[in-house]
């Protein structure tokens, strides 16, 4: 049931050293694929890392908070073309989230790193970090880069308790 696979989705940012099984890559990246998009527009695209050298550089996109990218064995970035939809971030978020949920079931654990309107150093962007890194045409924009692997850090599923439901609204605000 999706809603339990909900509850026990958390943000892994350590990984045992074991490489993600080519088959559950190929899923991960069709389902990516079969994500909901505007007007079927399909602005996305993915770029799946497997190469160790690429994901330390990747690790370094931002300043700490990409570093975990690293002990990796699979990082999916995901970059759209503006020009094809209005609204790309929210195609390419859905897909995003899509391949987090997927990976979740296949028993893999993931964190999104933001890269879109974050900075690598300076006034350098992350995103034009990343896209020189992978060589990444400059007609499209990278909305994030997901951590994927087996966990090595246990987290607990959250809690009906815990959820906000003072956030929730009915008929009107």
């Amino acid at each position: 049931m999706l809603y339990e696979l909900l509850k026990s989705r958390r943000s892994i940012r350590k990984f045992q050293d074991r490489e993600v099984e080519k088959d559950k890559m190929d899923i991960l990246l069709k389902s990516a694929l079969l994500a909901p998009s505007s007007r079927s527009r399909r602005p996305w695209e993915f770029i799946a890392v497997t190469d160790k050298e690429l994901l330390k550089k990747l690790s370094k996109a931002r300043e700490h908070s990409s570093s975990f990218i690293e002990n990796a064995p699979l990082g999916i970035v995901v970059v759209a073309d503006p020009e094809k939809c209005d609204v790309w971030i929210e195609d390419a978020s859905i897909a995003s989230i899509i391949i987090q949920l997927t990976a979740q079931s296949l028993g893999l654990g993931s964190c999104w790193i933001q890269i879109r309107e974050r900075f690598h150093s300076g006034n350098l962007k992350a995103e034009d970090y990343v896209k020189e890194v992978l060589g990444i045409p400059s007609n499209y924009n990278v909305e994030c880069m997901i951590a994927v692997g087996y966990p090595a850090e246990a987290k607990s599923a959250y809690s009906e308790d815990d959820l906000m439901y003072e956030k929730l609204h009915y008929n009107k605000y």
